[in-house]
């Protein structure tokens, strides 16, 4: 790529680079080493553990993308595919120029130190395109796997859906056995062209030692649709996140639902904000959790009405299975418009006795009630996605059951 391109955003980068983020802790990224794992195959360890955050190597499905610390080991799509594109982000942006007008379009390389070290310690990432009125029905999977101790992984991910068509993707991120601590800065920039629509469904199964600070935003344009599906079912340090969404034409929607299963003494601060810009454009944050151990879970949404008929709606939902876990919802409504309908709702609570009683009065031992109650919770029943993947985040979410879902920690 042009070092002369790129020179502009490492100048304000460097210029970021002691910004602390508004929201979540902050982390010395200093700690964290940039020489990663060595490997030109994908090992046999790393594709099982990979099946986890449902993304299989060995079906490709219409597309497949496998980075393993900073190596692109696996990206391909499947033969007689047409109208989709699928390529390291750097490769992308050496063969396209016009690409380089994206490159830190719907985010600020600024916004804060983890963008900022994003931009100059960045580790690949992927691109994603599909062509105008192209519906890529079987989902593009890709798979972002540190597997180094100690690491710092920092992709770049693009993501173009032209006008007209459809695109649904699937991401997994985990962690190797081997792997205890290590840090991850996913950016993530879509692109929603006119009537164009992105399901995007993002499965996180990271270590108990683990910082990870995405940063994510989208630009949906007239008559666009991007929807967002979050899951996280397994133990992290910490994690920090806050996509924006900005309807930028006439009808255009978004939708984020985040599904977390919060345990241990993980630090969960997660949320998005949606930007109500054009006429008729709507929005809707969907957060359901559930809490145990010492973890500590912050939900922050924000809904902003810029223009007439436009509609917004935020939704917590929490479930605590320990009284020393905590659920904080943090939802907020701007109304810049006379003309715009925003709302919000949160709901938090402990297990229905009446419920776990019924269960046990069938013959099912407590562990397996709670167990039973819980995944009915979390559930995802997500609009917008299709059957088989709702399937898959389901068989997800029964890792529960071998990971001490079914059971309530020490309180």
């Amino acid at each position: 790529m042009d070092d002369a391109w790129r020179e502009r955003f490492r100048m304000r980068a460097l210029q970021a680079v002691t910004k602390r983020a508004p929201y979540g802790n902050d982390i010395d990224l200093s700690e964290f080493i940039q020489t990663g794992r060595i490997a030109t195959t994908i090992p046999e360890d790393v594709k099982r553990k990979s099946l986890e955050v449902g993304v299989d190597v060995g079906e490709v499905k219409s597309g497949t993308y496998f980075q393993l610390d900073h190596s692109v080991l696996l990206s391909r799509l499947a033969s007689r595919i047409k109208g989709l594109e699928l390529m390291p982000a750097d490769l992308a942006l050496g063969k396209y120029e016009w690409l380089r007008g994206y490159y830190w379009k719907a985010l600020s390389v600024e916004q804060d130190k983890y963008t900022a070290m994003a931009e100059l310690r960045q580790t690949k990432g992927y691109f994603i395109r599909s062509a105008a009125n192209e519906r890529i029905e079987r989902p593009v999977q890709a798979c972002l796997f540190i597997d180094t101790e100690g690491v710092l992984q920092a992709p770049h991910n693009i993501i173009i859906a032209e006008e007209g068509s459809e695109l649904n993707i699937i991401t997994g991120c985990t962690v190797g056995n081997r792997t205890k601590r290590a840090a991850h800065l996913g950016i993530s920039e879509f692109y929603v062209k006119k009537n164009a629509t992105v399901i995007f469904t993002m499965i996180h199964s990271w270590g108990e030692e683990t910082y990870i600070r995405p940063r994510t935003a989208a630009i949906v344009e007239e008559g666009g649709t991007f929807i967002s599906n979050y899951i996280l079912i397994k133990p992290v340090r910490d994690i920090q996140s806050y996509p924006t969404a900005y309807l930028t034409g006439r009808k255009a929607k978004a939708k984020f639902n985040t599904i977390i299963y919060a345990s241990k003494d993980s630090i969960i601060d997660l949320g998005n904000r949606i930007i109500l810009m054009e006429e008729e454009t709507s929005g809707e944050s969907i957060f359901k959790v559930v809490a145990t151990g010492t973890a500590k879970v912050y939900n922050r949404g924000q809904m902003i009405g810029q223009s007439k008929n436009t509609k917004g709606h935020l939704e917590c939902r929490g479930l605590m299975l320990c009284p020393t876990a905590s659920i904080t919802a943090i939802p907020e409504l701007i109304a810049e418009h006379s003309d715009t309908e925003l709302s919000h709702e949160a709901a938090i609570g402990k297990l229905q006795e009446e419920q776990l009683n019924y269960l046990m009065s069938r013959g099912i031992q407590p562990d397996q009630a709670i167990g039973i109650l819980v995944k009915g919770f979390l559930d995802p029943g997500l609009p917008g996605l299709p059957e088989s993947l709702q399937a898959d985040i389901r068989s997800r979410l029964s890792l529960l059951d071998r990971s001490g879902g079914g059971k309530k920690e020490p309180c």
